[in-house]
């Protein structure tokens, strides 16, 4: 990725990079044209680039929390609790 091009992308409007990850999201743009494989890696080099410089880690796309590492405590508390799968929702304590 070009220095250009991450300048560009990091500059964005928090509407374009709403609209550029959910054309990456479902592979059309929003008047439904389909996008190319060029334009779907584009786009997603920008959701990443803006993501990077513009959202905290736990907030971009394809974080995964590591065991044991320090999250913010409403991803800890609802991680601890099992799912009852009978009922779909978590199981009171």
């Amino acid at each position: 990725m070009s220095q250009d091009f991450a300048q560009a992308a990091v500059q964005l409007s928090r509407e374009v990079y709403e609209n550029l990850r959910r054309a990456v999201e479902l592979g059309r743009w929003p008047d439904g044209r389909t996008l190319t494989a060029e334009q779907r890696q584009t786009s997603l080099q920008a959701v990443i680039a803006w993501e990077q410089a513009n959202l905290p880690e736990h907030e971009r796309s394809g974080y995964i929390a590591k065991p044991g590492c320090a999250t913010d405590s409403a991803t800890e508390s609802a991680a601890e609790q099992p799912v009852n799968w009978r009922t779909g929702g978590k199981q009171d304590a």
